[in-house]
């Protein structure tokens, strides 16, 4: 679970976000990524970027107000 404060969503909160998602998608997927990413000629570190985004979704929040 993630806990954000609710008047604190500013541009360095949500790049915080997005690298604690890349970390946890490097864990998880690394190999498998740069598998992909060579098989189709694609810059490792867009798909990891697209792939932090959409794991942001996967996250359970809890924002204190």
């Amino acid at each position: 679970m993630v806990y954000l404060n609710y008047s604190n969503l500013d541009y360095e909160t949500q790049q915080k976000l997005i690298s604690i998602s890349k970390e946890d998608v490097e864990h998880k997927f690394e190999n498998d990524l740069k598998k992909y990413a060579e098989e189709n000629h694609i810059n490792y570190d867009i798909l990891l970027e697209q792939e932090a985004m959409k794991n942001l979704y996967s996250y359970q929040y809890m924002f204190i107000i």
